[in-house]
């Protein structure tokens, strides 16, 4: 999983300059972005579409009933560092901005962020003290340095002036967001926090599996369990086609549980706690979670579990679940449940 920094453009007005400045950074850190194994993405706000907040639970709990909401949690999950473009409105951030910081909780949590403000008088100062603000509240570092243009001096025909100046500063940004992931990574992928997996967990993954399948083999009395079985370069060439999560807790990793669109069902698959980590809510967390993460256009939930595995049936069940009559592998018995 390659590093990418996020460019969040706040302004959704029309005429906005958001889009343009958006684009004049990713082009003036392209070489850099590439020297350094990052890519940069942009989120405009106009496209993401949020409503104003409408989750009925907090964000905290990382419970969320509308795609939308999940769609944007997986975006802002992903990245390891942010880039705000912003405007200024009455010596303020946009609304749509503080809307975007609201929907969500973790996925913000210890990531370093730049700001690029722009305006009139003030360059859109003023917006981004305010916006920083926030993002502190929200756990985020900002790191400081941030880039300010003034309409009159910065943009023609709409354009950002592009000058070998600007573009420096811009890659030193660039270079510096990338080097403070890189040393807050263990605590934005941190402590009990239900966080994207990255190539770097495969070996905590395959031990954990390991671990966590040993009851299932007395259980259903057989060795020949997938996750037994499988290589280290098999659990990451899993991770291509499984979305998958990882919690950690005190900088080891204790659980996780993954996910896939099978036809109109969501597949889950591989909740594991680690088992000196159990009887603490932390399964019922993780499959919560996974279930919260199911795209637009699902009918219902599925996964399969060992026939003789009575602990893992209880527990499906009491979550909703209940046996189907689908086809299973040899030895497994499935679940299901409507959306």
């Amino acid at each position: 999983m390659s590093k990418k920094i996020l460019v969040v453009v706040a302004s959704t007005r029309p005429g906005r300059l958001g889009p343009a400045v958006a684009d004049w950074f990713v082009r003036a850190t392209a070489g850099t972005a590439a020297a350094r194994g990052v890519d940069v993405e942009i989120a405009d706000l106009a496209e993401v579409g949020l409503p104003f907040l409408d989750e009925p639970e907090h964000p905290s709990t990382g419970i969320y009933l509308h795609e939308h909401t999940k769609a944007w949690s997986r975006l802002v999950g992903s990245a390891d560092a942010l880039v705000f473009v912003t405007s200024e409105y009455n010596y303020s951030m946009p609304a749509t901005l503080k809307n975007a910081f609201d929907y969500l909780s973790s996925e913000w949590a210890w990531k370093p962020c730049l700001f690029i403000g722009y305006g009139n008088t003030s360059a859109g100062t003023r917006g981004v003290q305010m916006a920083r603000s926030v993002a502190a509240t929200m756990r985020m570092l900002s790191i400081g340095g941030d880039i300010f243009l003034r309409i009159a001096e910065a943009f023609i025909d709409g354009k950002v002036i592009e000058t070998e100046r600007l573009a420096a500063r811009a890659q030193e940004a660039l270079s510096e967001l990338d080097h403070v992931a890189d040393v807050l990574r263990p605590l934005y992928r941190a402590e009990e926090e239900i966080m994207p997996a990255a190539t770097t967990d495969v070996a905590e993954l395959l031990v954990l599996q390991r671990c966590c399948w040993v009851d299932e083999a007395l259980a259903n009395d057989r060795l020949d369990l997938p996750a037994l079985q499988e290589s280290e370069h098999e659990v990451q060439e899993a991770l291509r086609d499984w979305t998958t999560w990882v919690v950690r807790k005190s900088g080891r990793l204790v659980g996780s549980v993954r996910a896939k669109r099978v036809g109109d069902s969501w597949h889950i698959g591989r909740l594991m706690v680690a088992p000196d980590q159990r009887h603490g809510g932390l399964g019922r967390r993780l499959l919560a979670y996974a279930e919260s993460q199911a795209p637009a256009g699902i009918s219902e939930f599925t996964l399969f579990t060992g026939e003789r595995s009575e602990r893992n049936i209880a527990f499906y069940q009491k979550a909703g679940y209940a046996l189907s009559s689908d086809e299973v592998p040899p030895g497994a018995v499935g679940l299901s449940k409507p959306l």
